[in-house]
């Protein structure tokens, strides 16, 4: 028995970017796909004019790139983000194939699986009112359906303007989801659905079955919201005659109160997490984990081990919590684990333009990449070095000393430090823990206002770490402007 090709297709709609919704979407398709070496399919379904955003289709794939997924037919860009596309099943964009589902909706009107609707919208308005009045559900009342041809014939000289319906017959429509199980749906409950709207344009449901059939999608793994409509898709097939694919429907992503995640509970386009420095490793770890789980506990996975371990199977039905603090702690993890020159190279884009010397700036990030939860914190972090925040005096003073205290503590380390002889971390915290021994004084009395003088913050790295980077001539001229600082105030 010869093994059926496996193929699956990731089909957004360019209405503005990225969701990371779509990126799971996108990601268990490529898991999927890759793990049955059969072919990955990048169709772009513009068909509603209306919610299309100008050059959203370039934002798409170039995330989709940027974040490490590759199709083998779709559309592309080249490096002067010019559209191409590849692959022998084209077009790949609905816009170009009108045609194409034109064609396949006259011939279920040939059939008798369809038929054309002429009814005008002040009737189909009025129609939905009455449904409402009695608590029904709003339907079309198949009113059209019972023109003979003639009438269709004048029907058509008279309005330019008319949709093609799918005629809906009795009885049950019943399929399998790979995740949901066997699902059953009564045909009354499902509307003669519009395949061709009025400008010419195919809905959602004819182009995206025209197009999985005739692309050879073997498997459709999408979100939850589009489960409702596959009865009306699995409708499609049965009167085109064609077999049906797979399905599996994954669980909505949800915010922490459990509502559908939307942008207007934070970030949730993927173009928006790159740019503040979210690593793409650390997105496809999360994402993966955000609806499925592997056999056991382990968290950390390359995008490898992802199509090693990944199954269909062990995707759950309930909705997914979108959780941002755990998405930090895995950035967190692949940014102490990124290569320094790569992390170096990823956080000159986020830094000011200082003629910083690449030494300089390579013992900065070591010291910093353990409080990085995103690259772009590194502009902040840098600044420790580059040019102390400013901060009120009264932040010198450790909350269990005293001002008069703070200024001795300080004279004593500005004295220490200048005869300091060798400008190391070791060796400058030495001489610190022997000042306050020699002094009576305690670490708070002295490593607290000396670490705010350094960094104008309350958490930093350690202070003879930020005085061997920044050097002697620098860390004096903080103490001292911090001494004075406090005496006038």
């Amino acid at each position: 028995m010869v093994k059926k090709t496996v193929k699956v297709r990731f089909a957004p709609s360019p209405t503005g970017y990225l969701h990371i919704g779509g990126l799971r979407t996108a990601l268990y398709n490529y898991l999927f796909v890759r793990q049955n070496q059969g072919s990955f399919v990048l169709r772009i379904e513009d068909t509603d004019q209306n919610r299309q955003v100008r050059g959203s289709e370039i934002k798409l794939i170039t995330a989709l790139k940027n974040i490490g997924l590759e199709w083998e037919e779709g559309p592309d860009t080249t490096k002067t983000l010019a559209l191409t596309e590849k692959g022998q099943n084209g077009p790949y964009f609905q816009s170009k194939r009108l045609k194409i589902y034109q064609d396949h909706a006259k011939k279920l009107i040939s059939s008798q699986n369809a038929y054309y609707c002429f009814c005008q919208p002040d009737r189909l308005d009025e129609l939905r009112k009455e449904q409402q009045a009695k608590n029904l559900a709003s339907k079309y009342d198949g009113r059209c359906r019972k023109l003979t041809a003639e009438q269709v014939k004048q029907q058509l000289q008279i309005y330019q303007k008319h949709v093609i319906r799918l005629k809906v017959g009795t009885g049950k429509v019943k399929f399998n989801d790979l995740i949901r199980g066997v699902i059953e749906i009564d045909c009354n409950d499902i509307d003669d659905q519009i395949l061709i709207k009025s400008d010419g344009f195919p809905t959602y449901h004819l182009a995206v079955v025209v197009d999985d059939y005739l692309m050879g999608i073997s498997h459709v793994i999408r979100g939850e919201e589009w489960l409702p409509s596959t009865p009306k898709h699995v409708l499609l097939y049965q009167a085109f005659g064609w077999p049906l694919p797979i399905f599996a429907h994954l669980p909505l992503l949800l915010n922490p109160d459990k509502s559908k995640l939307s942008k207007r509970q934070g970030d949730v386009a993927v173009e928006d997490f790159l740019e503040k420095g979210y690593l793409p490793e650390a997105l496809i770890n999360y994402v993966a984990l955000m609806g499925w789980h592997p056999s056991d506990n382990q968290e950390i996975f390359s995008l490898k081990e992802l199509i090693k371990c990944f199954s269909l199977d062990r995707i759950q039905k309930s909705g997914a919590v979108f959780d941002l603090e755990k998405l930090k702690w895995f950035n967190a993890y692949y940014i102490k684990k990124l290569p320094i020159k790569k992390l170096i190279d990823r956080c000159q884009k986020f830094l000011p333009k200082h003629d910083l010397d690449r030494k300089l700036l390579t013992k900065i990030i070591n010291i910093e990449r353990g409080r990085l939860t995103t690259i772009n914190q590194i502009k902040e972090l840098a600044e420790t070095f580059l040019k102390p925040a400013d901060f009120p005096p009264e932040k010198l003073i450790f909350n269990k000393s005293q001002r008069q205290t703070t200024l001795t503590a300080l004279g004593i380390a500005l004295d220490t430090l200048s005869e300091t002889k060798k400008w190391v971390s070791p060796e400058i915290k030495k001489s610190l823990v022997k000042a306050v021994s020699d002094h009576n004084l305690t670490n708070g009395d002295l490593f607290w206002p000396v670490r705010v003088a350094l960094s104008g913050q309350e958490k930093s790295p350690p202070p003879e770490e930020i005085m061997e980077i920044i050097g002697k001539s620098a860390s004096l001229s903080r103490i001292e402007k911090a001494i004075a600082k406090l005496r006038k105030s």
